[in-house]
């Protein structure tokens, strides 16, 4: 990441997406735009800037206003975004004169004229220039004046960040620490410089490193004992923080901030330390005398060693379970349970709740607190809403399981230690069956996914309607097209390079599209029927419904496009027209009047959206070709037609169908 301290510091800027705000503690709110941010950069191929100030406009403003308390410095600040990948950092110095611009010249000459944004991602409320007079309706006005984009972050998840800052500043006075750490989505830090104190702690057997705060106006946490851990120059250390007002010594001065770090001895006074504070072991008390004191200390040491003795016994998870969530808790209540028993290994589970209006975040609280709580300000569908959380997701492995799959013991250890085994392996899947006639293979992926010429998916033990019986015929590891999003297990290094889900898709085939862009780039993808899984299917909307029609047919023709070579394509997509008018007339004389709509409306909605898409085949190729480990391969593709074969030859069965070897 680079850091520009200063307009003065700005190389010349020809494109970008920016962001501008105090991002205060870069918390798990903030994060989200951030990644909103990358998403948008890498899409239009520009990087990336955030712009904030410093100091912080309250404390310019308001100069007399001492309640201003912040959840991160300067430099804290600026080591947070770099954690999560932002390409550029301006700090803009916020100064008197600076507040007395002028809307229109903020934009002109500050906004424009230093940063040539493509796209501007901006808070509802977002207020510039002199009296606070500029807002987003000025940035709508003069949007096309200076052929800049705008992204509007809505008025809920403005609510949200200052919610959740309320929050954490909150849970930090009453030292709860679980609550803000999981609320930042990272530890809380202080940081500063080490000073010379009375050196009492030396002499009772606890040596310090008293703190001197960098910036004064820094949040600390409620008074007493932490574990924490301590990142010097000579690096990084366990130990235990004292908060507090020395009240056994009875000293009279400022508040006091000292580490004791374990197993350290060097000198490092003078030296900035960044302290990183974990666990709240308990409040300040006044002792009878030094040996009380000292007794205690002894007590809060031990205290401290046990939390990171259990830290350090509790392995860090390969595998992270992530279940999309929008307003189905009764499912929830029948299916989350099956899930603690998915694997020996160490794994953790979350729940990306898409701001559903139910109950489900309620009842997963109260009776699974040990699944992590992903909130959506809005229903973001499949694609965007994994994308936006893959931020907050630090395991080798994803699991994206629909809340609708109940799972048998152990499902997941064959996945792991088959793409363990087999590293060209980018994703793979296991059978899925239904949980309604369980001797019978599921709609949604049954044994492995294929797709035919014209890119019409299958399945081995499904094809269109016709689902089989599972009686082990298709109980082999194979090499498939694509992996059901049911029951979808990723490398996560491989999502986030390959761009992870396509956002427009919002649900439906982009499980194929990634797939699909794996392959070109030479991963294959596979199908584990040792370990079976049992989805309801039509859980959340069904199969015939007309918006679901829509985005299969919709999203089909987008993957295609997507995906397919050029000279493939000048022949593909008329034979697709053709395929797809078929389709239609078959729901006409089914009477299935809404079937034709919906198709008619995807189509309307790929030519419409036709030079997005090229430039979409344009990015998309520049990945692939960045992280190719082989070239495209054509396992798992059908090279005739699978309607002609299903609908004229009357091959119903995947067995029936013939593949080269």
């Amino acid at each position: 990441m680079r850091v520009f301290k200063g307009l003065s510091e700005l190389p010349d800027i020809s494109d970008s997406v920016i962001t501008i705000g105090s991002f205060d503690g870069v918390h798990a709110g903030h994060q989200k735009i951030i990644d909103r941010l990358k998403q948008l950069s890498s899409q239009v191929g520009c990087e990336n800037y955030i712009i904030t100030f410093h100091p912080h406009p309250r404390s310019i403003i308001y100069p007399k206003d001492k309640s201003l308390k912040l959840l991160s410095s300067l430099e804290e600040k600026i080591k947070l975004f770099d954690n999560y990948g932002v390409d550029n950092l301006v700090i803009v110095p916020f100064t008197i004169e600076f507040s007395q611009i002028s809307a229109l010249e903020y934009i002109d000459k500050f906004l424009v004229g230093k940063f040539n944004p493509r796209y501007l991602v901006i808070g509802y409320d977002h207020r510039f220039g002199i009296n606070r007079t500029g807002d987003i309706n000025l940035l709508r006005q003069v949007k096309d004046t200076y052929n800049f984009n705008i992204v509007e972050i809505p008025a809920q998840e403005m609510d949200e960040l200052t919610i959740s800052s309320s929050k954490i500043r909150l849970a930090l006075q009453n030292g709860d620490l679980y609550q803000a750490n999981n609320l930042l989505n990272h530890p809380y830090q202080i940081s500063g410089k080490v000073i010379r104190g009375r050196k009492l702690g030396t002499e009772i057997g606890f040596p310090t490193a008293n703190l001197e705060l960098e910036d004064s106006k820094k949040l600390v946490p409620m008074d007493g004992i932490y574990a924490c851990k301590v990142n010097t120059n000579k690096g990084e250390y366990n130990g235990m923080l004292y908060i507090g007002d020395v009240p056994t010594v009875g000293l009279d001065h400022r508040k006091s901030i000292e580490i004791n770090i374990f197993d350290f001895n060097d000198d490092i006074y003078d030296e900035r330390i960044s302290v990183e504070i974990l666990h709240f072991i308990r409040h300040e008390q006044k002792f009878d005398g030094i040996e009380s004191l000292k007794q205690q200390l002894h007590k809060d040491r031990d205290s401290a060693l046990e939390y990171f003795s259990d830290c350090a016994q509790r392995p860090k998870a390969k595998v992270c379970i992530a279940i999309l969530n929008y307003n189905t808790q009764h499912l929830l209540e029948d299916f989350l349970p099956s899930i603690s028993y998915s694997s020996d290994e160490e794994f953790d589970v979350v729940l990306i709740d898409n701001a559903s209006s139910d109950h489900s975040v309620e009842y997963v609280n109260k009776w699974f607190p040990e699944i992590k709580v992903i909130q959506m300000s809005k229903n973001y569908g499949f694609a965007e809403a994994y994308n936006r959380a893959m931020d907050m997701i630090n395991s080798e492995y994803i699991v994206m399981l629909n809340s609708d799959v109940m799972v048998n013991e152990n499902w997941l250890d064959p996945i792991t230690k088959f793409l363990e085994e087999n590293k060209d392996y980018a994703v793979a899947m296991p059978k899925v069956l239904s949980y309604e006639e369980q001797d019978s293979f599921e709609y949604a992926g049954a044994s492995g996914g294929y797709i035919d010429a014209l890119a019409y998916p299958f399945c081995r033990g499904r094809i269109f309607d016709t689902v089989e019986q599972d009686e082990g015929q298709y109980d082999s590891v194979e090499s498939v097209f694509w992996a059901t999003g049911a029951a979808f297990v990723i490398r996560k290094e491989l999502y986030v390079e390959m761009g992870g889900f396509d956002n427009d898709f919002f649900a439906h085939h982009e499980e194929i599209d990634l797939c699909w862009r794996l392959r070109n780039a030479g991963y294959r993808i596979a199908v584990i029927p040792e370990s079976v899984v049992y989805h309801l299917g039509g859980g959340t909307l069904e199969y015939d419904n007309k918006r679901k029609i829509y985005l299969n047919f919709r999203n089909n023709l987008f993957t295609l496009f997507k995906n397919e070579s050029f000279f493939s394509l000048l022949w593909k997509l008329p034979s697709r027209l053709v395929m797809d008018g078929i389709a239609g007339l078959n729901f006409m004389f089914q009477l299935k009047f809404n079937g034709v709509l919906a198709i008619l409306l995807a189509h309307f909605s790929f030519y419409k959206n036709i030079f997005k898409l090229i430039n979409k085949r344009r990015i998309t190729t520049s990945v692939i070709n960045k992280y190719r480990i082989y070239e495209p391969n054509l396992e798992g593709r059908f090279q005739g037609s699978i309607v002609f074969q299903y609908f004229i030859l009357c091959k119903k069965r995947f067995s029936q169908l013939s593949f080269p070897k």
